[in-house]
């Protein structure tokens, strides 16, 4: 087929309106699964603190009839403490662009504050997942789940334990050991260790990669079969995916975490176990847009700031499954 001549033709335009959607997609992932889990309270200083106690173990106990009373001494509660860390992000528009007819108005304060409150979110889960000790003074440092952990842990050889320091008023952060793949053999260990300590765990918390491997736990001999209602006939599904493994020392529930991919190997490598009783997020400042900012030149500026840290009520309601391979088969 040919044109018939002299037809102008939409591509010689210099006039036609160009066509921008007024919807801005973003598939960034913005879930903070371990902050979301665990309850969040207010702190009044900088450097909360906290006691922890437990029982004294079990005794063959039986007495002698009529025996004088023997008084065993009184252990006192250890007492641990954090420091809060200060979080932020901002962002500056100039004025025009404020005033600017946006397609999807993404480029505005308004939207802007909201995405860097989200941002600032995740950085909370960040902190939380981080492999860092507590420190105080001026930059001070919540000290990450993975630096309390130090009774129910299975680790690759070579590595070692985080845990509270009472010396310090500090918690340590834990070294690497050998990476090794993650199995039902590992989870069942380390939720044995916290039965044993008191804890239910109820929740797992992985990286995406991990849930994968997880889910192969019911090709396990020992695992019963797996079973999937049906329709009638019609829609059926290959199914190869579990979110609840009962073992035999409880039932949790696995939480696949992005956040955990998006930091990398550091925090891939661990999967923690957690009773959330437990287990809190405290806010000196909670997370807000600083209204106060001052204004210089032809700019709006704007700030998201807020001032937390993790509370470990005691690190033995905690597990943490180290040194995976949580990336890859290899990483």
């Amino acid at each position: 087929m040919a044109q018939v001549a002299g037809t102008f033709v939409s591509t010689s335009s210099n006039t036609n309106r160009e066509e921008l959607s007024n919807v801005v997609d973003r598939i960034t992932p913005e879930d903070t699964p371990i902050y979301s889990l665990i309850s969040k309270s207010t702190f009044k200083t900088t450097h909360p603190e906290w006691s922890t106690d437990e029982l004294e173990a079990p005794e063959d106990n039986a007495q002698l009839e009529g025996d004088d009373y023997n008084f065993s001494a009184t252990t006192p509660p250890e007492r641990l403490g954090n420091y809060t860390q200060i979080m932020r992000r901002t962002g500056i528009l100039s004025e025009t662009q404020e005033a600017m007819d946006e397609a999807g108005n993404v480029l505005k304060v308004k939207e802007q504050i909201v995405k860097k409150g989200i941002v600032a979110r995740k950085d909370v889960e960040y902190s939380i997942l981080s492999a860092n000790a507590s420190v105080g003074g001026a930059t001070r440092k919540s000290g990450s789940l993975s630096s309390w952990i130090e009774t129910n842990v299975s680790r690759g050889g070579g590595g070692a334990n985080g845990g509270f320091d009472s010396a310090t008023g500090l918690t340590v952060a834990p070294t690497n050991g050998t990476q090794r793949a993650f199995t039902k053999a590992l989870t069942d260990t380390v939720m044995q260790q916290g039965y044993q300590s008191g804890a239910n765990f109820r929740h797992l918390v992985v990286s995406p990669y991990v849930k994968s491997v997880f889910v192969t736990f019911m090709s396990d001999s020992n695992v019963a079969s797996f079973r999937y209602a049906a329709s009638s006939g019609t829609n059926n599904s290959i199914v190869a995916n579990a979110d609840v493994y009962e073992g035999p020392f409880g039932k949790v529930m696995i939480h696949p975490n992005r956040v955990m991919s998006e930091m990398g190997a550091s925090a891939a490598r661990n999967a923690f176990l957690i009773d959330t009783e437990y287990l809190e997020f405290g806010w000196f400042r909670k997370l807000k847009r600083d209204k106060d900012v001052a204004k210089t030149g032809d700019a709006k500026k704007f700030v998201v700031i807020g001032e937390g840290a993790l509370k470990v009520k005691n690190e033995k309601g905690l597990g943490v499954i180290a040194d995976l391979y949580g990336l890859t088969a290899a990483s």
